[in-house]
């Protein structure tokens, strides 16, 4: 059975937030939803500053706690690692939000459109998925990667099977694959120990990991290495 991964390249990402706007293209999100966002730490004084650009989202953690304190069930893991919400079974009771230390999940508490007393025909289709009183979070767009399978493409090879913000990112900051494959691009960083995890204090073992500033990565054969700030050493 395939593990769904993700790594995320900080030495390449340069906080465009195209995949913010491929998530909710692909997802029609309602307004403050926002499934894949971008952080950005600033460090330093000029003339000698920083910016670090951080894509976040669902880290799809191994042992999701999200999972654990929902009540009714609605969290649950799929056989493959990704985390999904079953809103006919959610109450929205917001204790899967306060469980999650990365703020990845969000309550929709009311029907909003992007344009004030009129909803576009693409909202209409995307918000039959939204229910108000219940909570939504990144799937690794599930949905894409089932119907592939259903083709025989190969998530991460094959465009059609991907996560959307990974297709859509310009700078090919993101890679996704199976971590049980030994040979995808994501099992190799991951196993070569150049992947880091976030909070990886709250052993949760998420499957959403990071090259970061100051690790020499190689991918493809090319070695890339990007110094890491001051402010960020001995940070993982």
């Amino acid at each position: 059975m395939a593990r769904w991964a993700m790594v995320i390249d900080l030495t390449r990402c340069t906080g465009c937030t195209g995949c913010e706007m491929a998530c909710k293209a692909e997802n029609a999100t309602p307004p403050g939803v926002t499934w894949c966002r971008v952080e950005f730490l600033e460090m330093g004084s000029y003339p000698d500053s920083n910016r670090l650009s951080i894509p976040l989202s669902c880290m799809q953690c191994e042992k999701p706690e999200c999972e654990r304190v929902c009540p009714t069930g609605a969290t649950h893991q799929r056989k493959d690692g990704i985390v999904e919400v079953d809103a006919n079974k959610c109450i929205g009771c917001g204790s899967c939000i306060i469980a999650c230390p990365y703020g990845a999940r969000y309550l929709l508490e009311e029907k909003r459109t992007y344009f004030p007393g009129y909803t576009t025909p693409f909202e209409e289709q995307g918000y039959k998925r939204f229910q108000v009183g219940t909570v939504s979070k990144c799937d690794f767009c599930a949905h894409r990667i089932d119907e592939g399978l259903s083709k025989g493409l190969v998530p991460g090879v094959d465009r059609e099977a991907t996560p959307a913000c990974v297709i859509n990112c310009w700078a090919k900051a993101r890679i996704f694959g199976d971590l049980n494959d030994p040979n995808s691009e994501v099992s190799r960083l991951v196993q070569t120990g150049q992947a880091v995890q976030l909070k990886s204090e709250a052993s949760l073992d998420p499957r959403v990991f990071y090259l970061a500033p100051g690790r020499t990565a190689v991918r493809n054969g090319l070695r890339m290495n990007s110094p890491k700030p001051a402010e960020l050493e001995g940070v993982e």
